[in-house]
């Protein structure tokens, strides 16, 4: 990670991530810190870079996703420059997609 962001409060937002033990405990974290706009922007992105590295063209993702060219173009910049965080998770998630249960 660049050395300018790494902060003593960046390391323990991570350290609080990691500390999460469910995909419940993950949903109710992250709807407390971020607004809704930035968990969708997020879950869009994963999405892309999923789509990116199944092969779909710019414009099938676009249609899928309502992603913007930009927004595709950065993540395929980060999956192809980036620090393989994406391949990290995807490889460790075998592409499965990961469930939030439903609120009753």
């Amino acid at each position: 990670m660049n050395k300018k962001l790494m902060t003593p409060e960046m390391n323990e937002l991570f350290s609080a991530i990691l500390s999460l033990q469910s995909t419940e405990e993950c949903a109710a974290f992250f709807e407390d810190v971020c607004t809704i706009k930035e968990l969708l922007a997020m879950s869009q992105r994963f999405e892309v870079a999923k789509m990116l590295r199944q092969g779909h063209t710019y414009l099938d993702i676009a249609n899928k996703t309502s992603a913007s060219t930009a927004t595709i173009s950065r993540v395929n910049r980060s999956l192809n420059y980036g620090c393989d965080g994406y391949d990290m998770v995807f490889g460790r998630l075998n592409n499965a997609p990961v469930k939030i249960k439903e609120e009753e």
